[in-house]
């Protein structure tokens, strides 16, 4: 009797699983909704609890400053009006899927993520609408459908700080806030983004092929390169005014040693439980692919594809804890070790990169593969710390120092070496990364928002050549038991 209900309760289960794991494109759209909501929700809360200043004159400084990595925007317009840019940006990108009648699989989801991470460090309403422009004129001339290429209209929008830059400061030597310096940065906008929208998806192919995959922030590699040269054209060719380091006048933020710490540890531990609790209900009341898809080498594997979404909000949440974990940790180190110097707290760089962290959760990252990235990420950490000990000097920097933080977040792109190669190969991959985040953004001026993704990229293509060189085979593959 026993035994007849237990296989009752499975096969309901079974059935629901299979129900719900149908509706991945639907539980997909929905999820990404609900979190724009929750990031206005939020809004409303800090502005409650936390913000005390004006909210308009707030966001319009978010909406017309230069928004150079790394811009932080909770030091700019503060908490309220950053969660609200979050939340308005991502609402336009649910719009924009929606309207487009796109068929969200894990690419599309990638795209609405990096859409809201980079809403907290440089990112508005404002400077991503042009590149989004120029990717609809591109599928319009090449006749292609715009609902599959929504992704790259959203990956698209890393090159913001450029169109805010043009918009807004003035760099020609004309009159500011004249009707000429107006006109002048319009237009240039407007043909960066149509011109965006026609090199981004050959750019994005070629470089794919270039690291075959292995970088997940494909992106990124492609925007950076684009980046390096537009920087090269118009501030050192064209010889426009450099642009200087933004300054942020607002002492009571730089005086939280944690910025806004327990504020947003609530938001993503709610934010993490709701997640892996769908999940798991969405899962048929069960953890069931979870153990398979940990297995996953991420190398070319699409989680929601092969998983369905129910599994991918668990690793969503899974991973998620596990990011947060990392952060609180590696912020208390300077507490605790006197010769670290000081890092950063929860900045809206650091919660806009916990989100770029997540990017491909449904698409090949997963905690088991990231984990050699961020062992490499402490390996350089422990090897600096002893080379400046031994002789004596000051240690330059720490894990929670913003740009490593940032690094890191897209260095987990590189799973794919861990998972491909095994985890020796995933350290020095991690490794190699965090030797060069610190220096990457210079060549392109900050102006791409992606930078750690274009970090990942040259990683890889140093990596790989040496493991072809040295005949290094692949030690695993997917589906292994």
């Amino acid at each position: 009797m026993w035994i007849s209900n237990d296989k009752k309760v499975k096969t309901a289960a079974s059935k629901d699983l299979g129900r719900f794991a149908n509706k991945s494109n639907t539980i997909l759209n929905l999820y990404m909704l609900s979190l724009s909501v929750y990031f206005c929700a939020f809004s409303l809360i800090a502005f409650f609890t936390i913000d005390k200043t004006d909210f308009i004159d707030n966001y319009l400084k978010l909406l017309l400053s230069p928004s150079k990595l790394v811009t932080d925007y909770f030091a700019l317009g503060g908490l309220t009006c950053t969660l609200f840019n979050a939340g308005i940006c991502g609402l336009f990108s649910n719009f924009i899927i929606f309207i487009s009648k796109t068929k969200p699989n894990a690419t599309t989801f990638a795209g609405y993520l990096l859409v809201v991470a980079h809403c907290f460090y440089g990112l508005n309403i404002i400077n991503m609408i042009p590149s989004i422009l120029g990717v609809i004129l591109y599928c319009k001339v090449k006749k292609r459908a715009f609902s599959e290429n929504v992704h790259i209209a959203l990956f698209s929008t890393a090159l913001g700080p450029f169109t805010s830059d043009f918009l807004f400061r003035y760099a020609f030597n004309i009159a500011k806030d004249s009707t000429e310096a107006i006109i002048v940065g319009a237009v240039l906008a407007i043909i960066l983004g149509l011109a965006t929208g026609f090199l981004v998806p050959a750019l994005i192919k070629g470089t794919t092929g270039m690291h075959r995959g292995f970088n997940m922030y494909k992106a990124g590699l492609a925007l950076g390169l684009l980046g390096v040269f537009l920087h090269s054209f118009f501030y050192t060719s064209l010889g426009f005014d450099t642009p200087p380091v933004i300054t942020i006048d607002n002492p009571e933020y730089y005086a939280m040693p944690f910025a806004y710490r327990d504020f947003m540890n609530v938001f993503f531990v709610i934010l993490f439980v709701f997640t892996l609790i769908l999940g798991y209900l969405l899962n048929g009341k069960s953890m069931r692919g979870y153990k398979a898809l940990l297995k996953s080498t991420g190398y070319g594997t699409d989680f929601f594809d092969k998983f369905k979404m129910p599994v991918c909000l668990i690793n969503f949440a899974v991973y998620g804890v596990c990011i947060i974990l990392y952060l609180n940790l590696i912020m208390l180190l300077p507490q605790l070790f006197d010769f670290l110097p000081k890092g950063v707290g929860f900045t809206g760089a650091t919660v806009g990169v916990i989100f770029a962290a997540l990017t491909f959760s449904a698409d090949g990252q997963q905690p088991r593969t990231v984990a050699p990235i961020v062992l490499g990420y402490v390996l350089l950490s422990a090897v600096v710390i002893v080379f400046s000990l031994c002789f004596n000097r000051a240690v330059p920097w720490t894990l929670s120092t913003q740009c490593y933080i940032n690094g890191l977040a897209f260095a987990t792109g590189l799973c794919p070496f861990a998972g491909k190669y095994g985890w020796k190969v995933g350290v020095i991959a991690g490794f190699l990364s965090a030797v060069i985040c610190a220096s990457t953004a210079a060549m392109h001026g900050g102006f791409v928002l992606y930078n750690g993704g274009f970090t990942a990229g040259l990683t890889a293509l140093v990596v790989l050549p040496i493991l072809d060189f040295y005949d290094i085979k692949p030690k695993f593959d997917d589906d292994r038991e």
